[in-house]
């Protein structure tokens, strides 16, 4: 052992030797395999830019897009009882909380906040499907109550954005009361006058499109979207047929009559603000970051009455 070996060697192979490329910098495409950089990708809102695959988007990412200047308020949530049935299957249910916390940073499967879309003031929720699915338990129907009487209290439209594999079964019979409890939630805003705007994006499935998922006044869907209450395997499984094409798929549904909208991700947001300005009886929003006038500007002098006026003088 020598200088040469102890030294030069490591110095050399740390100069030339390669370097370690973090692991979240590029995501690959569902649709298309293509590879998308990080930022390339969150400034498209994750859509794939070659191919136009909607990826999942957590609630958060979504509301930063859609908010002005990516501005809103969480709005605090009721907390149900914890582990209401005890229930255990591979591990507990209090582990899979904690589980599901810790991968997402977020409390439960539904974010509800306030802010301006396009200067117009909403109450806005939405489910996040990387939190155990999304799943429809005591807490997202708490949620979807708050959501509404805030919506109420401050005479403004609701928009919903689901995200839901269906009921949580680790809360059993206490998930599946969600679905009235919701209903009701709905029905005061529709007494109110207050529109109701759902957006179903992928996957909403189960018991939340047998619920608050498809009473909307107005129904849109991201491109492609799976919305259903049993998934085409179980369906093709029970009545031993093949199914259409693209069935229960957005854009199927669109073209039997369930869906009014389906809207690419990037322009949901104008397209928002036009349908709530409209339903809340608002003038269109005015593009841009200043206020629309109060009055409208004098049109100008044409170049013969300035001529006029300067020859009268």
């Amino acid at each position: 052992m020598n200088w040469i070996t102890n030294y030069v060697r490591p110095r050399i192979n740390s100069i030339f030797s390669r370097r370690e490329v973090p692991e979240n910098l590029w995501t690959k495409c569902d649709e298309c395999g293509t590879m998308l950089f990080h930022r390339e990708l969150s400034d498209n809102l994750y859509v794939c830019t070659n191919c136009g695959h909607h990826m999942a988007i957590t609630p958060r990412d979504r509301f930063h897009a859609l908010f002005d200047g990516g501005i809103f308020t969480d709005v605090d949530v009721p907390e149900p009882i914890a582990d209401p049935l005890h229930f255990r299957d591979q591990k507990k249910y209090p582990d899979r909380m904690k589980a599901a916390q810790k991968k997402t940073g977020e409390k439960e499967a539904m974010l509800v906040a306030t802010g301006e879309i396009c200067r117009t003031p909403v109450v806005a929720a939405a489910q996040d499907f990387s939190f155990m699915g999304g799943s429809m338990g005591m807490y997202v129907g708490n949620a979807i109550i708050t959501a509404a009487e805030k919506a109420v209290d401050l005479k403004r439209p609701l928009i919903l954005f689901s995200a839901a594999g269906g009921a949580r079964m680790q809360e059993g019979i206490l998930s599946l009361m969600q679905m009235p409890r919701t209903t009701v939630a709905v029905q005061m805003l529709k007494e109110a006058g207050l529109p109701y705007i759902v957006v179903l994006t992928h996957p909403t499935t189960g018991g939340v499109t047998a619920s608050y998922a498809m009473l909307g006044d107005v129904q849109i869907a991201e491109p492609n979207a799976l919305i259903c209450f049993a998934g085409p395997r179980v369906i093709e499984q029970t009545i031993r047929e093949k199914l259409p094409e693209g069935f229960q798929r957005a854009e199927y549904l669109l073209d039997h009559g369930m869906l009014d909208r389906v809207t690419k991700r990037t322009d949901m947001r104008d397209e928002l603000t036009t349908i709530i300005r409209m339903l809340m009886g608002l003038p269109p929003a005015i593009k841009g970051d200043l206020p629309a006038p109060e009055t409208e500007a004098t049109p100008p002098e044409s170049v013969e009455e300035h001529a006029a006026d300067q020859s009268a003088k």
